[in-house]
């Protein structure tokens, strides 16, 4: 019986997981679809490109929100699982891992979304809520800084696990194993912005709202 309903709540994460905010978004409102256009990924940031900060910002908090969500499932199902403390937190984390391929393999839209960057950062709120906002303190620090979303990003996702193992100093084998993945894995799905960076041909974003000839007047140039 446990068996199943961790399964089931694996599921229902991924499910929630995968709705493709972004492509939704711009197909419903917009008839345009985020993935050909821009970096052509479904997430916020290229939504921020390609549709603009209308379009981007509610994109963004879902994408945020359903990370968040899916963590909760736990609650859901905790009555009947009788897990300890460190068995309940590794259950959240498969809860959010699953939320975030979900996000990066979405089954509504074959299987092409986004890098996950938001989702992630809405499961780590939920599981560790101090250490995502020390972490989003420093992605704005680096951001207004260097105007790069993806460095920031990097930066923010390497300062995870120092925050989990040393400043917290968390014990739960999980979450440190989960941390240290999850910075390596920022690297590997920014591997074509580290290649920009280092080509110094990466775009830094445009902090403030620009006005351009566009079929978007209220479309904002960022890059991630």
């Amino acid at each position: 019986m446990s068996i199943s309903i961790i399964i089931g709540g694996i599921v229902v994460a991924y499910l929630l997981g995968s709705i493709p905010t972004a492509v939704w978004v711009g197909k419903l409102f917009y008839r345009i679809d985020v993935r050909e256009h821009g970096s052509g990924n479904a997430g916020a940031t290229n939504t921020f490109r390609v549709l603009g900060v209308k379009a981007g910002i509610p994109v963004l908090l879902f994408d945020i929100i359903k990370g968040w969500l899916a963590v909760q499932v736990s609650f859901c199902v905790q009555p009947y699982l009788l897990l300890s403390n460190d068995d309940y937190i590794s259950f959240q984390l498969a809860l959010g891992i699953a939320s975030l391929l979900g996000h990066i393999f979405p089954i509504y839209v074959g299987f092409r979304g986004g890098k996950g960057v938001a989702t992630l950062l809405g499961l780590v709120i939920a599981v560790h809520p101090w250490s995502a906002l020390v972490a989003i303190i420093i992605f704005l620090i680096s951001l207004f800084s260097t105007k790069y979303v993806s460095l920031s990003s990097m930066i923010a996702g390497l300062s995870f696990p120092v925050l989990i193992i040393v400043v917290f100093e968390t014990t739960t084998i999980s979450l440190v194993i989960f941390s240290m993945v999850i910075a390596v894995l920022l690297l590997f799905t920014h591997q074509k912005n580290i290649e920009r960076l280092l080509a110094r041909e990466e775009s830094k974003a445009k902090l403030k709202v620009r006005l351009r000839k566009s079929t978007r007047p209220d479309a904002m140039e960022l890059d991630s």
